[in-house]
């Protein structure tokens, strides 16, 4: 008992914290002179801050170090609990909206998926556009990377809580001794690279509202947009150029950005397996589709076909979420090529969702080793990936997750099948939400949205979207006896 109420006090300050990211929106209505707005945002600031110190303030006797165990406890709470802190003003400014409506916008946000229920977005009010934004950008790194940091000054360690969190089978390597002083170092290299972004687009011919928010969005990985038409509003190859680049950037594990900036080299890059993997896969299936598109007669040329594509591929392999073209058009191998690629192209300990390359590159290497044992049974064949050695308990444990991964995916599908919904949305809408990748074929295909679904249908996209981002065994393992056992 005492440790869950560890959990609830650790969830109070979270709340708190959290608290101040209505700050931003705030701003937004200062600045646009929408009093209406500034006055719901303060009022959720207000609401979300003292649920926050009354939770801290009836458990702050049991302040101590988490478990394992409660640091998965403590991921799983903060991430179905903030999303629904957040509808708050959404409730307020949004007449008909419902919880189950707004809730999905919400953890969509959070989760840097980037689907959405909404229409009308070019006439938003600005102070609601940056908040969805806003929610796309903590997601991605920042929430859980400041209570690393911020955590243990509290008196509240925060290893066991960025283990539960962090992507990928490869959590034990730190860029730091201090696991405070590494969650600072990548919140600095994704702030920084995030403003790099936001110059960039100002530059390419966004406003500076635009800007900002495609920026939130792309180095999430988020795809939320601030126009109906997503980035086919803009039809600017340089804006979507510069987006292309920032997203194969936000693919890129943030580990390698710090190595290769403290180490003034991008040699780091040449030496990261993952991110050689990612790039080559993604930029070959660019010109891949390309030239399907083109030999398919989609687009009148080459150039053509090559930059919506390129735009198009690079979003989705990445699991970003932007579009500029109706790509649910194409022939269909070109959009069931890019949510394959979404379930495996981006590397761990980026913003990017799936199955991430390190897991497939472990995959592929371990299916290799299983046809030189048929042939040489008694060889010894370690498996190795750019140059390391990965221990057969990672093996075993990444073909544990993506045996989750398919069962999940298979399993949300029938329930999405039974509720009365078709293959193809069904299908590609569990696929889309789970590599938190946004838009998904047909009904959720990137012209549509979320908005038909039923609310049942609704809260299935979004328990896909949080196994997905949290990835599988963080929230599942709350579903087993072991778990809850002394």
């Amino acid at each position: 008992m005492g440790r869950a109420l560890t959990v609830f006090h650790a969830l109070g300050l979270m709340l708190v914290m959290f608290s101040a990211a209505y700050l931003m929106p705030v701003a937004a209505a200062l600045i646009y002179a929408d009093y209406t707005m500034l006055l719901d945002f303060l009022l959720a600031m207000v609401w979300t801050a003292t649920a926050g110190v009354l939770m801290w303030m009836l458990t702050r006797r049991h302040k101590g170090e988490l478990s394992i165990r409660h640091g998965y406890l403590l991921v799983v709470a903060m991430w179905t609990a903030m999303p629904a802190f957040a509808t708050i003003p959404l409730l307020l400014m949004l007449p008909g909206l419902s919880f189950t409506d707004a809730y999905f916008e919400t953890i969509s946000g959070m989760t840097t998926t980037g689907a959405t229920v909404l229409t009308g977005l070019d006439t938003l009010p600005p102070a609601i556009n940056v908040w969805r934004h806003e929610l796309n950008w903590l997601g991605g790194l920042g929430i859980i990377v400041l209570a690393v940091a911020v955590l243990p000054l509290l008196g509240i360690g925060g290893r066991q809580l960025f283990k539960a969190e962090t992507p990928g089978p490869m959590k034990e390597s730190a860029l730091t001794p201090r696991i405070a002083d590494t969650a600072r170092n990548l919140w600095a290299v994704y702030v920084a690279i995030t403003l790099a972004c936001i110059g960039a687009l100002k530059w390419a011919g966004m406003d500076w509202l635009d800007a900002i928010c495609h920026a939130f969005a792309a180095l999430s990985l988020g795809g939320f947009s601030t126009h109906d038409a997503s980035i086919g509003y803009f039809n600017s190859p340089l804006i979507e150029f510069v987006l292309i680049v920032f997203m194969l950037i936000a693919a890129i594990n943030f580990a390698s950005h710090f190595l290769a900036w403290r180490g003034k080299s991008l040699r780091v890059y040449l030496h990261d397996a993952e991110a050689v993997a990612t790039v080559i896969l993604i930029l070959g299936s660019c010109i891949g589709i390309g030239v399907f598109l083109w030999w398919q007669n989609v687009y009148p040329d080459f150039w053509t076909a090559l930059r919506h594509a390129s735009f198009n591929l690079v979003s989705m392999a990445t699991d970003c979420g932007f579009a500029s073209v109706d790509f649910n058009q194409w022939p269909i191998f070109a959009p069931l090529w890019m949510l394959f690629l979404s379930c495996i192209a981006v590397s761990s300990g980026s913003t990017g969702g799936g199955i991430k390359m390190i897991r497939t590159l472990v995959l592929f290497k371990q299916a290799g080793r299983e046809f030189v044992k048929l042939l040489h049974p008694a060889a010894v064949n370690p498996m190795k990936i750019g140059g390391h050695v990965v221990p057969n308990n990672i093996v075993f444990a990444v073909l544990g997750f993506i045996f989750l991964y398919f069962m999940s995916v298979a399993t949300l599908t029938f329930v999405l099948l039974i509720s009365g919904l078709d293959f193809i949305s069904a299908f590609s809408a569990i696929i889309a939400c789970i590599n938190n990748a946004g838009p998904g074929l047909s009904q959720v295909g990137p012209a549509g949205n979320y908005a038909g679904l039923t609310n049942f249908q609704t809260w299935v996209c979004a328990f896909a979207m949080l196994i997905g981002r949290l990835e599988i065994f963080t929230v599942l393992i709350l579903f087993t006896p072991a778990f809850w056992r002394r």
